[in-house]
C-alpha cells in the first residue's frame, strides 16, 4: 500500500458518403472496425435497429466529446440537441428511481424538471430498461427528432449517460444526432486516499466525488487509520481518535454524495501494523521483542484482546459505510520484516503453534488473523480486501479466497509477482505504484505520477512495474484505483494535491473505461478534457 511502507472526441474517421447512417467504434487503431464479437450494442440493442431517421439536409455527425471516450457511436444525420427555454428532463412511467439523477441533470442544464411525464420536443428523457438488457453500468444514449433518451439496465448506467450528455455540450454546445451505446470494461474504478497522514476537510473529500462521479469512476478509499493518526469520530473507542478527524456526521453526508454519483466508499482500517495511533491509547497491546523494544505499528495478534480491540471497530464502522467492500490492510507486519521473526518474538511464534501445530509460523498467525477479521466483516454482506503482501507464499493457513487482493508493490520483503495470486485465482485490483501511487514528497525514490504516461503507458493488466500479465489472466482484475498517500503530508497543500492528481485521475478513468490504445494523443486529450471541464 503506501510506499514508506518498505521502502474523446474519437480520432476514428467518418465517412459520411451516400449512406444516411455510420456507426463509428473507437477501436485501438481507430479505423472504425472492431473485433468480432464486440461488435453489438452494450446494452443489447443493435446500433442499425436504434438508428436515428436519416436527413439529407444536415451532415453526418460527429463523436460527442467525453471523458472517458464513448465506446461506440451511431453517426446520423440531424440537427442534434442542445437545451432551449422549453425543454425539460423527464422520467418514463416505471423508472421513478432515476428521480435524483434527473433532477441532478436538470439542476446542472438549467432547465425544469417534471417528473415521470410523456417526453415532448426539446426533452431529455431517463428510462431504466430490462435488467437483462445490457452489461451492468451500460447504458444507450439517442438523440432523434430534438430529443435526448437515455436507458440503461441500471440506474448508474444512466447517470453515466447523463454524464456524457452533460460533458459533450460544455465541450461542444451541442450533443450530436446519433445513437451512444456505451459501457465501462472494468467493474472497479477509482480513487484510493490517505487521510490517515493527512487531514482533508469533509469539502475537499466532496468535490473529489464530484470530479469522479463525472469520469464515471465509483469506488473511493479512505485510508483513515494508520501510525500518525485515526481519522473517523468513533463511539465505541474514543480515545483513539485524533485532535483532527471527520465526524461521522460528516461521513454520513460524504457516503451520501458519493451514492448520489453511484460511487462505493470503501474504508480502510490496516491491521496488524500501521496501528500505531489506536496503539497509542492502548499501549498494553504494543508488539514488543524479547528486549521489549517496540515493532512500530504493530499490535500483538498473540493476545486476544488484540482482535477483540479491532472487532469492535470494525462493527462500529461498518454500520457507518454500507457499501459492499472493506479494505482490512494486512501489510508491513513489522514481525516479519526481522531476520528471524520467531526468535524475536517467541509470543507470536508460541500462538502460531497452539493453533495451527507444531510447524506453524508466525506468516500461518498473520494470516489466520487476517481471515479472522474477515470473518467480521463478510457476514455483513462486505467484500473483504487485502494489500497483496499481506499474504504469504507457502503457509498452512491460506488466505480466504474471496478476498479480493490490492497489488500495489514487488519490492517489499518477500514480494510476490502478480502472476502468483492470479494462478491461485484470486480476484485483483490494480493500485501499481510504478504508475499510480501519488506519495506526498515524493520520498523512496517516488515521483509524482503523471497523466501522460499513464494513458500512453499503462493497462488494467499493469499490475507490477511496466510489464503487463497475461491477457489470459483479464477477468480477474476487476479494475483499479489511483492512489494519494501521505508520507509527507505538508509536503503540498490539498489544493495543491487537489491540482496535482487531476489529471492522472482523468487519463485513470480514461484507461479503466476503455484500455485500448486511445485514439488521441495526449495532447489532444488535454486539449478535450479542458473543453469537457474534466481539466479543472
Amino acid at each position: 500500500m503506501s510506499p514508506t511502507r518498505g521502502a474523446l472526441v474519437t480520432g476514428a474517421a467518418v465517412t459520411a458518403a451516400a449512406a444516411a447512417v455510420l456507426t463509428v467504434v473507437v477501436w485501438p487503431d481507430g479505423s472504425g472496425s472492431g473485433p468480432s464479437g464486440d461488435t453489438a450494442s452494450p446494452s443489447g440493442t443493435s446500433a442499425e435497429a436504434a438508428a436515428p431517421s436519416p436527413s439529407r439536409s444536415y451532415p453526418m455527425s460527429s463523436t460527442p466529446s467525453a471523458i472517458p471516450a464513448v465506446r461506440e457511436h451511431t453517426a446520423a444525420r440531424g440537427p442534434g440537441w442542445q437545451p432551449g427555454e422549453d425543454s425539460t428532463v423527464v422520467i418514463a412511467k416505471g423508472s421513478q428511481v432515476l428521480a435524483d439523477e434527473a433532477e441532478l441533470l436538470a439542476k446542472e442544464l438549467k432547465i425544469r424538471y417534471r417528473g415521470a411525464e410523456p417526453a415532448r420536443t426539446g426533452d431529455v428523457e431517463l428510462a431504466l430498461g430490462a435488467k437483462d438488457a445490457g452489461p451492468a453500468e451500460s447504458y444507450t444514449l439517442t438523440v432523434r427528432d430534438r430529443k435526448v433518451k437515455i436507458t440503461g439496465p441500471d440506474e448508474s448506467g444512466v447517470f453515466y449517460g447523463t454524464r456524457t450528455l452533460k460533458q459533450s455540450l460544455k465541450a461542444d454546445g451541442t450533443f450530436p444526432e446519433g445513437v451512444v451505446n456505451d459501457r465501462p470494461d472494468r467493474p472497479q474504478r477509482g480513487l484510493n486516499l490517505d487521510i490517515a497522514r493527512k487531514h482533508y476537510s469533509a469539502e475537499w473529500i466532496e468535490d473529489r466525488i464530484r470530479e469522479m462521479g463525472d469520469l464515471k469512476l465509483n469506488q473511493l478509499g479512505l485510508h483513515f487509520s494508520d501510525d500518525q493518526a485515526f481519522r473517523i469520530e468513533s463511539k465505541s473507542h474514543p480515545e483513539v481518535v485524533s485532535d483532527q478527524a471527520l465526524t461521522q456526521d460528516e461521513v454520513r453526508r460524504i457516503v451520501g454524495l458519493a451514492n448520489s454519483r453511484h460511487i462505493e466508499v470503501v474504508p480502510e482500517i490496516d491491521s496488524p501494523g500501521h496501528l500505531g495511533a489506536v496503539l497509542a491509547a492502548h499501549p498494553d497491546l504494543q508488539l514488543r521483542n524479547t528486549a521489549g523494544v517496540e515493532s512500530k505499528g504493530s499490535i500483538d495478534i498473540s493476545k486476544p484482546a488484540a482482535a477483540k480491540l479491532i472487532d469492535e471497530l470494525l462493527e462500529e464502522y461498518t454500520e457507518l459505510f454500507p457499501g459492499r467492500f472493506w479494505h482490512l490492510g494486512a501489510d508491513e507486519y513489522q514481525a516479519l520484516t526481522v531476520q528471524n521473526p520467531a526468535a524475536s518474538y517467541p509470543q507470536l511464534q508460541r500462538a502460531a503453534e497452539e493453533r495451527h501445530g507444531a510447524d506453524a509460523t508466525i506468516e500461518d498467525l498473520a494470516t489466520s488473523w487476517l481471515n479472522d477479521r474477515a470473518d467480521v466483516v463478510v457476514p455483513k454482506g462486505r467484500t473483504a480486501k487485502a494489500w497483496n503482501d499481506g499474504l504469504f507464499r507457502g503457509t498452512k493457513v491460506k488466505a480466504d479466497e474471496n478476498i479480493e487482493i490490492e497489488y500495489w508493490t514487488g519490492k517489499e520483503i518477500g514480494a510476490r509477482p502478480p502472476q502468483e495470486y492470479l494462478a491461485e485465482g484470486y480476484k485483483m485490483l490494480n493500485l501499481n505504484d510504478e504508475f499510480l501511487y501519488y506519495v506526498l514528497g515524493e520520498p523512496n525514490e517516488f515521483v509524482y505520477p503523471t497523466g501522460e504516461r499513464i494513458y500512453e503507458q499503462w493497462t488494467p493488466l499493469v499490475l507490477r512495474g511496466t510489464e503487463p500479465v497475461a491477457e489470459r489472466y483479464s477477468k480477474q482484475i476487476l479494475g483499479g484505483r489511483f492512489a494519494v498517500w501521505g508520507d509527507l503530508p505538508n509536503a503540498q497543500t490539498t489544493e495543491q494535491v487537489a491540482d496535482g492528481i487531476r489529471m492522472p485521475l482523468v487519463a485513470t478513468s480514461q484507461k479503466l473505461w476503455d484500455p485500448r490504445k486511445p485514439a488521441l494523443s495526449w495532447a489532444q486529450f488535454q486539449e478535450l478534457a479542458k473543453r469537457t471541464g474534466s481539466a479543472g
